[in-house]
């Protein structure tokens, strides 16, 4: 195997012809630095290393302007040569990035792919015939150069800081239940029945997480008691459209039933948490045409599924003052 040394040396040696070739194209090393966006003594620095390099003189500077020499001008003629290919190769290597064809494999949580990815696949499909989506739903991330996942779609944190994480949408609790619920509820978050509240079980526990409401200085703490609880966000919004209770749900999972009218929020002047979603993926595969094309239908999925502009809110019924 080639020494690492050895390699940085050869591209080095590309970057010093690239410089070289701009100045002579430009008749100015300020130009060609302007061009390229560096110093100038940087461009400067360089042309003289690879006249060192080559035990050349290339370019003949004096205080009005510069020429080639000899060899540089033979130099010039053989850089041009090799950059072209080298560009050449580049552009075949992106064609072939570029076709819409072959795998795809995407990793998403459970509920985000139950409720929002996997209805809005088969468009997807009809639209990229050539690629074949195979779709790990899954609460435990996995490491995505050992699994060979194209785009992982994470909560809050990414597990390596060498992925390419975009956010892509920030999600907020929503206390919501159906609209004839949501009439009976108490004015105040703290006069709620936890009785009523059905809960989000995390990972490898039975009790579900405390709902935490926020207005000023005022903070509610509720632990819901409700005879259901799950470890699924869609699960718990379909136990809520059948009235079973109230829940605290990511505006994600909610909007488009609020929107439908199906579901109401309730205390939406209190101020809840929120989660933020990412595409994730390795660097080796963030260029893929692939990875571009399913992103930006990601993206197109997340426009669709956000908060609507306005929504009624239903009153809820006054329970004394606090």
């Amino acid at each position: 195997m080639e020494p690492s040394s050895a390699k940085r040396n050869k591209m080095d040696k590309l970057w010093a012809m690239t410089v070289f070739v701009r100045v002579a194209e430009c008749s100015s090393f300020s130009r060609a630095a302007e061009s390229l966006d560096l110093a100038n003594a940087t461009v400067t620095a360089c042309v003289r290393n690879l006249e060192q390099s080559l035990g050349v003189t290339l370019i003949h500077r004096d205080t009005r302007r510069l020429h080639l020499t000899e060899q540089g001008e033979r130099y010039l003629e053989s850089a041009r040569a090799i950059l072209c290919a080298v560009e050449d190769s580049e552009r075949a290597v992106r064609n072939q990035l570029g076709e819409l064809r072959g795998p795809l494999h995407v990793e998403t949580p459970i509920s985000f792919g139950h409720a929002i990815l996997c209805p809005a696949l088969p468009s997807f499909a009809e639209c990229h015939p050539g690629i074949s989506t195979a779709v790990t739903l899954t609460n435990q991330p996995h490491n995505l150069i050992e699994k060979a996942i194209d785009v992982a779609i994470r909560m809050d944190r990414v597990e390596d800081s060498g992925l390419i994480a975009k956010p892509i949408y920030e999600a907020r609790y929503l206390v919501c239940a159906t609209p004839e619920l949501a009439a009976s509820l108490p004015e105040h978050p703290g006069d709620l029945d936890p009785m009523l509240c059905l809960g989000v079980l995390p990972e490898e526990r039975r009790t579900s997480n405390p709902w935490e409401l926020k207005r000023g200085d005022e903070t509610v703490l509720l632990h819901p008691q409700g005879r259901l609880h799950f470890n699924s966000n869609d699960a718990l919004v379909n136990a809520a459209l059948h009235g079973a209770g109230v829940i605290c749900v990511l505006d994600i999972f909610a909007n488009r039933f609020i929107q439908a009218g199906e579901l109401a929020p309730v205390y939406p002047e209190w101020q809840t948490r929120s989660r933020t979603f990412y595409a994730v993926t390795t660097r080796a595969r963030n260029d893929s045409a692939k990875v571009r094309a399913f992103t930006d239908f990601l993206n197109e999925v997340i426009d669709s599924e956000r908060k609507p502009s306005s929504f009624r809110a239903v009153q809820v019924r006054p329970l004394g003052k606090r």
